[in-house]
């Protein structure tokens, strides 16, 4: 559809659609270049996914790294991109990802609202490569009160995993509760959290921590700078002039078709097609297609259809940011990280043999679970497990809800041939994988799958353990919990060169039109480099969009403000 700037109903110079990390990081650069951003955002809060998720942000060399001596030589950044991309990512793309990071992440510490932390010890996901690191690069925000937001607060996306009675807990936090039972770290914690639950009584604090954190501090950076926000805005069309470039969107607002004019560009920042079934089954294996996914309501891929329908290539449509999750009864789908590091648990497939190593990153695990055909998976743990660890949710020694047996996602049996009937695997099979896997507990090193082995492995084991990844399944009752191939987001979009420009089939570009996040395809190929490479990517490609977009010429570059007054979330 073509249109010119008589046309719109408002016009700015650049156009942001999408509200979480990439979309806010890119609205932040534009306003610090001094031209004129809006941000739009189908939903009815601000934040994404990113709002939603850890917050974790993987961009080595940021000033937070580089004050704590986590300095990298450019060369084993590269080295250690190369290995897990594969040569599947173009070279100017990882060289933009790591040039370009450390400077947003200077122009956002310019800011007094953007306060950071290193998670040391928190290891990226393949620290045994060269240039992965046993300690970590991922960098996280400091608690806020979101209180300090004022009318915008109401606005902000809501997190599933907020606490009681206002307790709040970083991942560091969690690290450390999650061995309560078990080591006097973990009692500290226990005491601090305590501790925040009353204070928070008293001073009636809003805290926010992980990626809800991360957002708020960026939507202050962006009221300082004016820049408006419209929330229930849903892109419907790209608009193009005579030359195929792109100059504008339409988009349905309070139930009217509204014409936004961009001259220097559109962002697209819009997610991916986490909860559009059609794409789902079109794109991802067959074991991957089924909607368990923890991603934004609103990530429907509308970013990336929009695209295809000006010829933008597409890739990496087969794969996702995948996460073994447990499907609560209530529909949530639960991620299980630390679940997974457990020491006296395996999990099995439907032969009732375990295929992988379990204590593996997350993408990887469901890697080897769909090429498998996997699914679904039983996490099997016994008693002793659930009376010391946390599960989906469920503190330590506490009972699974009813609701979890009813609805067949947990099993409970005395015995492991008892568990086995339940669960429809053989007992035989079962009760051998348990012997053989109880004596590599016994041991310390599991020959199979090497489990325990990596510094990532290790970071939520038990550190009282021989190998903290390790324990021997002996004590009933026995559990057997359904896990699912969930994902975090979908990881194929819009095809982009190092300014994130949209390409074409062809490998032309569509001009005027930029996209970040999982609305492209991500700079990490099939892989994730370490805790926050979704966010970390998203943001520096929407930095990067933004600064080319501030160097072109747009027809009419004076500084009007039509859309809305500054600051507005609407």
């Amino acid at each position: 559809m073509s249109g010119t700037a008589e046309t719109f109903d408002t016009t700015v110079d650049f156009l942001v659609v999408g509200s979480g990390g990439g979309g806010m990081a890119a609205a932040i650069t534009a306003a610090h270049r001094g031209i004129d951003t809006l941000v739009i955002d189908k939903g009815a809060t601000f934040g994404g996914s990113t709002a939603i998720s850890g917050g974790g942000i993987w961009i080595p060399n940021a000033p937070t790294l580089r004050a704590k001596g986590v300095v990298d030589s450019r060369e084993s950044i590269r080295r250690y991109l190369d290995i897990i991309t594969e040569g599947t990512v173009a070279a100017d793309r990882l060289d933009a990802f790591v040039d370009k990071g450390p400077e947003l992440m200077e122009l956002l510490d310019r800011s007094p609202h953007m306060e950071l932390y290193w998670v040391k010890g928190y290891s990226d996901y393949h620290p045994e490569y060269e240039g992965g690191r046993p300690l970590g690069r991922t960098i996280e925000c400091i608690p806020f009160d979101t209180r300090a937001l004022k009318e915008d607060e109401q606005f902000q996306r809501p997190n599933s995993m907020k606490g009681p009675l206002g307790l709040w807990v970083t991942s560091k936090d969690y690290h450390d509760l999650a061995m309560v039972k078990r080591t006097w770290k973990g009692r500290k914690a226990s005491l601090v959290a305590a501790w925040r639950v009353a204070s928070n009584v008293v001073r009636r604090r809003h805290m926010a921590t992980g990626g809800r954190a991360l957002v708020a501090r960026m939507r202050m950076v962006l009221k300082d700078a004016g820049v408006p926000l419209w929330l229930k805005t849903s892109m419907t069309e790209l608009i193009v002039d005579g030359t195929g470039a792109v100059v504008g969107v339409l988009a349905e607002r309070d139930g009217q078709t509204v014409r936004i004019g961009a001259r220097r560009g559109v962002l697209l920042a819009t997610g991916g097609f986490d909860h559009n079934q059609d794409m789902r089954a079109k794109y991802l294996p067959r074991h991957g297609v089924p909607d368990v996914s923890a991603g934004a309501r609103e990530n429907t891929g509308d970013g990336i259809v929009a695209g295809q329908k000006l010829g933008a290539a597409v890739d990496l449509m087969d794969d996702a940011w995948w996460m073994p999750s447990v499907l609560h009864p209530m529909g949530a789908v639960i991620p299980l990280v630390s679940e997974r590091c457990i020491p006296p648990s395996v999990i099995v497939n439907g032969r009732g043999e375990r295929f992988t190593n379990e204590s593996s990153p997350y993408v990887n695990f469901v890697h080897d679970q769909l090429d498998g055909g996997h699914v679904p998976a039983w996490f099997v743990m016994d008693n002793k497990a659930k009376s010391r660890y946390p599960f989906a949710q469920v503190l330590p020694g506490v009972p699974f809800p009813q609701g979890f047996y009813d609805s067949g996602v947990v099993h409970k049996a005395d015995t492991l041939r008892d568990l086995a009937e339940k669960i429809g695997v053989k007992a035989d099979t079962l009760v051998a994988t348990v012997d053989r896997f109880n004596g590599f507990a016994r041991s310390g090193t599991d020959e199979d799958f090497g489990r325990g082995e990596s510094a990532y492995d290790r970071y939520y084991g038990d550190p009282t353990m021989k190998n903290p990844c390790l324990d021997e399944i002996v004590q009933g009752p026995f559990y057997a919990i359904r896990c699912e191939a969930g994902d975090l987001g979908t990881k194929g979009g819009l095809v982009t060169d190092a300014d994130a420009r949209v390409l074409r089939e062809d490998g032309t570009v569509i001009d005027g039109l930029y996209a970040t996040g999982n609305t492209s395809a991500s700079v990490m190929g099939n892989e994730y480099a370490g805790a926050g490479a979704t966010i970390g990517p998203a943001m520096v490609f929407g930095y990067i969009a933004a600064q080319h977009a501030a160097h072109v010429s747009g027809k009419e570059s004076r500084n009007t403000r039509q859309h809305s007054r500054a600051g507005e979330v609407a």
